[in-house]
């Protein structure tokens, strides 16, 4: 089971490693006009989306594993507490797929103010997720 619990926080390490940096190229991207420019940002946003996403799958798993090994967790309201927001941190990477698609597109939907604030979020999950691992209330 340590095993799994290490691994987990590995990926999960490496998932919001992505989800924090991500949104922070968006920013760069979405005030940037030269065409060199424009491509570098596609290209890095892509690649750190791939690494980000092997991340998640891999968190998912293992966490996953991990509730195989112990299902009586389930039953325990912080458990449920943190999947749920894991959840919500799913659609928020997919989220974040979608407006990498956006602007690699030339169909940049937002401000770089806006992508300033959305690269905040990621930044209440951690918290809230911790809290619920570490201090299960």
């Amino acid at each position: 089971m340590l095993w799994l619990k290490a691994l987990h926080v590995v990926f999960v390490v490496t998932w919001f490693a992505g989800l924090f940096y991500l949104p922070r190229l968006y920013v760069y991207h979405a005030v940037t006009t030269d065409t060199p420019g424009l491509v570098r940002f596609a290209l890095m946003e892509r690649r750190l989306f791939f690494i980000m996403t092997l991340g998640a799958v891999l968190a998912v798993l293992f966490g996953t594993a991990m509730i195989l090994a112990a299902p009586g967790y389930l039953e325990q309201g912080w458990l449920r507490a943190k999947l749920l927001l894991v959840a919500l941190l799913v659609v928020y990477h997919f989220w974040c797929y979608r407006l990498m698609l956006a602007l690699r597109t030339g169909m940049n939907p937002h401000s770089q103010r806006w992508y300033r604030w959305f690269n905040e979020v990621p930044t209440l999950f951690l918290i809230a997720i911790v809290i619920l691992a570490v201090v299960k209330p």
